[in-house]
């Protein structure tokens, strides 16, 4: 039987958004982030900001505990370490066996050759959702063609791959969706990528179907930055207003934004 079609995911989606949101906030679900160093503080407070309840550690010896406990669990290669790299694959060995819904967020997997092949190792683990810019998702697939590349990872891994840019892509190899909004100021803010793989996480938990949770998380994060773009003075400021804009969005203020095609 043929799947659902794009046009019919795109209304459940901004049907539905509203309610992923409550849901999260009614819940409080559990979200482990073993992130990068620069964005702890910030992702902590996302997490917050939206309903869910983050914890943050890294320590081998802690993380099955954390992980065992938590409703679903980010991975981001933004500072790694042979502490960390064992953390996270123990974090992932626990996710997978409690069937707890996993992100990777693939951070600077350009940069070196042994952040690579790390990256590579985790994605046959099979994420749930990948997320990476452009870039990094081109080099994780080893593809020339940037327009392809996020089709070509999430047909060669099987994961809902999320390629964030100008324009945002989120694909399973079949069908490919488009996320306008945010603002260029997002750029000039540390973490900002980083917080948006949290909050995909986040919607892991309410929203199983990998596609909409990347969907969903992708319209809150560009929104969120379009209402902190207009009310801060600079990326100081812009950091504290987007707390702000997570803390009061709503549906009607999603509703507001239906830029997914």
């Amino acid at each position: 039987m043929d799947g659902p079609t794009k046009e019919t995911i795109i209304q459940d989606v901004l049907g539905e958004q509203g309610d992923v949101i409550a849901r999260l906030r009614e819940l409080n679900p559990k979200v482990h982030c073993v992130t990068n160093l620069a964005a702890n503080n910030f992702t902590a407070n996302v997490m917050l900001a939206l309903g869910a309840v983050p914890s943050l550690t890294s320590s081998p010896e802690e993380i099955p505990d954390f992980v065992a406990r938590a409703d679903a669990l980010l991975i981001n290669l933004g500072t790694l370490d042979s502490e960390r790299k064992d953390a996270i694959k123990t974090g992932v060995e626990v996710a997978t066996e409690y069937g707890k819904p996993w992100v990777l967020d693939a951070t600077y997997a350009n940069a070196s050759t042994v952040r690579l092949e790390f990256a590579a190792y985790l994605l046959g683990l099979r994420p749930q959702v990948i997320r990476a810019n452009q870039v990094e998702i081109a080099s994780l697939c080893q593809a020339l063609e940037a327009d392809n590349a996020a089709r070509a990872l999430a047909l060669a891994t099987g994961s809902c791959v999320a390629a964030t840019g100008e324009t945002d892509i989120v694909t399973d190899g079949v069908l490919d969706f488009h996320v306008d909004g945010g603002d260029a100021i997002m750029t000039q803010v540390t973490a900002v990528g980083c917080v948006t793989s949290a909050i995909i996480t986040a919607m892991l938990t309410v929203e199983p179907d990998p596609v909409k949770a990347a969907l969903v998380g992708l319209i809150i994060a560009s929104s969120a930055g379009e209402i902190a773009a207009k009310r801060a003075r600079g990326p100081g400021s812009f950091q504290v207003e987007f707390l702000d804009a997570l803390y009061a969005l709503d549906d009607t203020t999603l509703r507001q934004r239906k830029r997914v095609s």
